[in-house]
């Protein structure tokens, strides 16, 4: 870098943070054309009636200003429970928990969501780092916008330390690339990542996300995890697992909005359809789909202007959550090649949450890998014996 650009840097950090406008800078690290094509190709999945083939993955349910504010509405609805409770007992969790992570810490945040949760985190990390750098990581830059605002909020920090970056973080390859700008920003420096408000159970494959993105915590650094918990799992649990989502119409139309903005269909709330089930050993699962309830045969324009057939009774997969097994969860982070440094649990405190659901926020720090399976290990010992 030359004296001029030195110049440079420094006169645009003094314009942002002497400017009572509200600038904000964001690192762009996608062509959004590559996404509206991902889009489009999620959207041409064959017919099926449980929400196996057309699809809007995690990262799109926010893409773009309607999603986003669709998204804020839902959180403010009393009637989402699961939001509502996170956002309510956070405070109280992150305050078991903060007194585990020690001076200079740096923030990178994946999923800013409101940012509510980011401003406690940030208060708490510029009392022992003035110096703090913040890096909110969002695919949507309009989520970027809104939950930074918020974090950033009365809490000191000046606006040239913070660095949104609009990123798809389910991708591996840009994991790599953020990574290297991590590290050139801070150095040796430790930061704290983190995976907040269930997003993790967003995902189809969220081990390997969570292993993806834990792969960039170094010794020095901490990751902050959190999920909705179930302390059992059952049919019935996932029926009332399901009633959470169900019961909230604002949640409705968050996941709706992205049909609504991105191809001509109608939108009909009451279409939606809430299925749950139980996956395995690890959680309650919750797909959100939207059915085509017409009777007919509907033709639907993709955001290329192309149209497709949406047949009767066809659906299309809007969410995927999760509420996973309390104790399946070291086995999760042990799979992550992480380790558990402490680790807190509030309780669902409403008469209409099932008995036994929680939110838990987990700080990890990096551990041993979990051992490649031996010739004495039950499966391995039959395919060397035969």
């Amino acid at each position: 870098m030359t004296a001029s650009d030195g110049r440079l840097v420094g006169d645009l950090a003094r314009a942002i943070d002497e400017s009572d406008f509200a600038w904000s800078l964001v690192l762009v690290g996608e062509d959004q054309r590559d996404k509206l094509a991902a889009l489009t190709g999620d959207l041409l999945g064959k017919p099926s009636s449980n929400g196996d083939g057309k699809q809007i993955t995690s990262g799109y349910a926010y893409w773009g200003i309607g999603p986003t504010i669709a998204w804020a509405h839902a959180c403010a609805d009393p009637f989402y429970l699961v939001m509502k409770q996170s956002l309510d007992s956070f405070t109280r969790r992150w305050g078991r928990v903060r007194g585990r992570i020690g001076e200079g810490f740096h923030h990178v945040s994946f999923g800013v969501g409101t940012g509510h949760k980011d401003r406690l985190i940030l208060e708490h990390l510029l009392e022992r780092n003035p110096g703090l750098l913040y890096l909110p990581v969002d695919m949507s830059s309009e989520m970027l916008r809104l939950g930074t605002q918020e974090a950033t909020h009365r809490v000191g920090l000046r606006g040239h330390r913070v660095v949104p970056v609009q990123l798809d973080f389910s991708i591996t390859d840009n994991l790599a690339e953020l990574r290297q700008l991590v590290h050139r920003l801070v150095g040796d420096e430790p930061v704290l990542y983190s995976l907040l408000g269930n997003t993790l159970a967003n995902f189809d494959h969220d081990d390997e996300l969570l292993a993806n993105l834990t792969a960039l915590v170094r010794p020095q650094d901490l990751f902050l995890l959190e999920v909705a918990t179930t302390e059992a799992l059952s049919d019935d649990l996932a029926r009332d697992a399901v009633e959470e989502y169900a019961r909230s119409r604002a949640y409705r139309e968050f996941v709706t909005s992205a049909l609504l903005h991105n191809t001509d269909l109608t939108i009909n709330v009451d279409a939606v359809q809430f299925r749950g089930s139980v996956e395995g050993d690890r959680a309650l699962k919750v797909k959100v789909v939207y059915q085509n309830q017409t009777g007919d045969d509907i033709l639907m324009m993709l955001p290329d202007r192309t149209r497709v057939a949406f047949p009767d009774r066809d659906t299309i997969r809007l969410y995927l959550t999760r509420k996973y097994a309390r104790k399946a969860l070291d086995p999760i982070v042990r799979a992550a090649g992480m380790r558990k440094v402490t680790g807190t649990h509030s309780d669902f405190a409403v008469p209409r949450s099932a008995q036994g659901f929680g939110m838990d926020l987990l700080l990890l720090a990096p551990g041993e890998p979990v051992p490649a399976p031996r010739p004495d290990d039950d499966v391995a010992r039959v395919i060397w014996e035969n």
